[in-house]
C-alpha cells in the first residue's frame, strides 16, 4: 500500500478497439491503482471505431468511481493502434505518460509503479516487455529490425510502456509523424530502460481480423523507414550479379579463345548482357539509397482525423 502519494501528474492512455476486457476489467483496476499511488492523474481512452457506444460504456463503469477524470477520443474509421496512441498522448497533460495496448492482469498491475520508479531513475521511455515467447512471425520482425535498425536502441514487444513528457516533446521536435512509436522513441536518443512481466502478451491481446492486417502492414513500413534493410538487400543483390557478371565474362573469353565453332556475335552479346544487368542493379541500389534519404526527410507529423472528445468526471 502506498501512503505518500507521487506528485506528478500522469496521464494513461488506453487503445480499444475490439477487447472489452479493457473497459470492463482493466479501466476500474487501473483507475483504482493510480488513484492510491498518484495525487493528479487523467485517464484517456481512445475508440478505434469499435463500432460500439464506447462512451456509454465508459461512463456506466465510471458511475462507481470518485472524481473520475476520464476522456474518450473517438476515431471515425479504423486507425490502427499507432494512429489512435498518437491521438491519446497528443491529448495527454501528464509530466509521465502511460501506453497500454492491451490490458494489464491483476497480478502485474504493481508493473505500473515500477516503471515509474525506474523512470525517476533517469529513464526517459520505460517499457514492460514479456518474459514469454510471442508469436513466431513477431520474434521474426524484431529480429530483422533490431538487426538493421538505424538507431543503435533495440525494440521489443511491449505490455505497456511509460514516457516522460521530455520524450514526447523530443520526438515532436523531431518533426515526424509517429508511423511507429517504438521505432521513434529508439531513434530520439534518450535514455531507455526495460523491465520483464511473466504474462504472455499473446494471451492479453485479441487481435481481430483488421487488425492483424493492419499490424502486417505496419511492420512492413516500418522495415523500410526505420531500417536499412532495403538497402542491405540491394546491395547484397548488386554484389551477386557483380559475382555473376565476372563469372560471365571468365566464360565468354574462355569460350572466344578455346571453343572453335562459336557462334558469331556470341561473345560480345554474353559481355553485354552481364554488365548490362550489373549496372541495372548498381543503379537501382543508388535509387533505393537515396529514396530511403528522401522519405526520412519528407516525414510529417499527425495525420489523423477524430470524431469527437467527451470529457467524463464525477464529482
Amino acid at each position: 500500500m502506498v501512503t505518500n502519494k507521487e506528485k506528478n501528474f500522469i496521464s494513461a492512455v488506453l487503445y480499444i478497439h475490439s477487447d472489452m476486457e479493457m473497459v470492463r476489467t482493466f479501466l476500474p483496476q487501473l483507475f483504482e491503482f493510480l488513484d492510491k499511488t498518484f495525487n493528479d492523474f487523467e485517464i484517456i481512452c481512445v475508440d478505434d471505431a469499435s463500432g460500439l457506444n464506447m462512451t456509454q460504456m465508459i461512463q456506466q463503469v465510471c458511475q462507481g468511481i470518485n472524481k473520475a477524470n476520464v476522456s474518450v477520443v473517438t476515431l471515425p474509421a479504423f486507425s490502427g493502434v499507432e494512429v489512435a496512441m498518437n491521438a491519446g498522448v497528443d491529448l495527454a497533460i501528464g509530466d509521465f505518460v502511460y501506453e497500454f495496448d492491451s490490458w494489464v492482469p491483476v497480478k502485474e498491475i504493481e508493473l505500473i509503479l515500477q516503471a515509474y520508479k525506474k523512470a525517476l531513475g533517469g529513464y526517459d521511455i520505460v517499457s514492460v516487455i514479456p518474459v514469454k515467447s510471442v508469436r513466431v512471425s513477431s520474434k521474426l520482425f524484431y529480429t530483422i529490425f533490431n538487426r538493421y535498425n538505424i538507431s543503435s536502441n533495440r525494440i521489443y514487444p511491449e505490455i505497456f510502456c511509460l514516457v516522460s513528457r521530455r520524450a514526447i516533446n523530443r520526438i515532436r521536435s523531431l518533426n515526424q509523424m509517429v508511423v511507429y512509436r517504438k521505432a521513434v522513441r529508439a531513434y530520439c536518443g534518450l535514455p531507455m530502460a526495460t523491465i520483464e512481466c511473466s504474462s504472455n502478451q499473446s494471451a492479453l491481446l485479441h487481435l481481430t481480423r483488421e487488425e492483424k492486417k493492419k499490424r502486417r502492414e505496419l511492420a512492413g513500413d516500418c522495415l523500410i523507414l526505420f531500417t536499412n534493410v532495403v538497402e542491405k538487400m540491394s546491395y547484397y543483390i548488386c554484389l551477386l550479379f557483380l559475382l555473376f557478371t565476372v563469372l560471365i565474362i571468365a566464360y565468354a573469353w574462355g569460350s572466344y579463345f578455346y571453343v572453335n565453332k562459336l557462334i558469331s556475335g556470341w561473345t560480345s552479346l554474353m559481355l553485354f548482357l552481364s554488365i548490362s544487368m550489373f549496372g541495372i542493379f548498381l543503379i537501382l541500389t543508388i535509387v533505393l539509397k537515396y529514396l530511403s534519404v528522401l522519405m526520412r526527410l519528407v516525414f510529417r507529423k499527425k495525420r489523423y482525423l477524430t470524431e469527437s472528445v467527451e470529457k467524463i468526471t464525477n464529482s
